[in-house]
Order: structure tokens, then sequence, then C-alpha cells
């Protein structure tokens, strides 16, 4: 996907409140299942039990983005990834201390 993104010209049009993309790929299911595969299934398969449960919403958020808005699901997954990303940050801040350290005072090599 990327060779082709860097390779050809993506063309977008509205389409109602959202923007349809156009990109000439092969086997479009097949990359975008892969794509989708590659970044909920790290969250599900992830040992901390909010990252699974992001996992789940993301999946889920997936679904809902390809029943709905079919012919603009770039778009709208875009936009739930997004709100996803701010999630996913409050997690990682969630596990800092003052400073942006983590817990417990380890604060890397002394010098």
């Amino acid at each position: 996907m990327a060779y082709r993104l860097a390779g050809r010209t993506v063309t977008a049009e509205p389409r109602g409140r959202t923007v349809g993309y156009l990109l000439d790929l092969p086997r479009p299911g097949l990359i975008i299942t892969g794509y989708l595969i590659a970044t909920v299934g790290a969250l599900l398969l992830s040992g901390d039990p909010p990252l699974r449960l992001l996992g789940a919403v993301t999946g889920a958020g997936a679904v809902v983005c390809a029943l709905l808005w079919r012919t603009a699901f770039v778009s709208t997954w875009c936009a739930l990834a997004a709100v996803a990303s701010v999630i996913l940050l409050g997690w990682v801040r969630r596990d800092r201390g003052p400073a942006g350290h983590p817990p417990g005072g380890a604060r890397g090599p002394a010098r």
C-alpha cells in the first residue's frame, strides 16, 4: 500500500459528510484486512487489559465504519483512529510520574 501511495495519485471526493479516497489498489479488501489485523490485532493480543479493551473498541469501530460508511471507510476509520490515539496517549501518560518519568524514580542510566 505504501508503494502505491508513493507512486500513484490519490484522489479524494466528498461523499455526503465524509471523504472518499480513490487509489488503484490490487485486492483492496485483502490489503485493508491485513492492515486491520496488524493494527487492531496487536492491541487484542496485548497482555495489558486496557490495551485489549482499546483493541476491542477499535475493532468494533472498524466494523461500524465498514457497515455504515463502506464507500468512505478510510475517512471514517481515520477519524476513529484519531480518537483511539488520544485514548492511547492517556494510557501512556497514566503510567508516567512527574515530569514524564516512569514511576518509582527510574530515570535511566546514571551519568
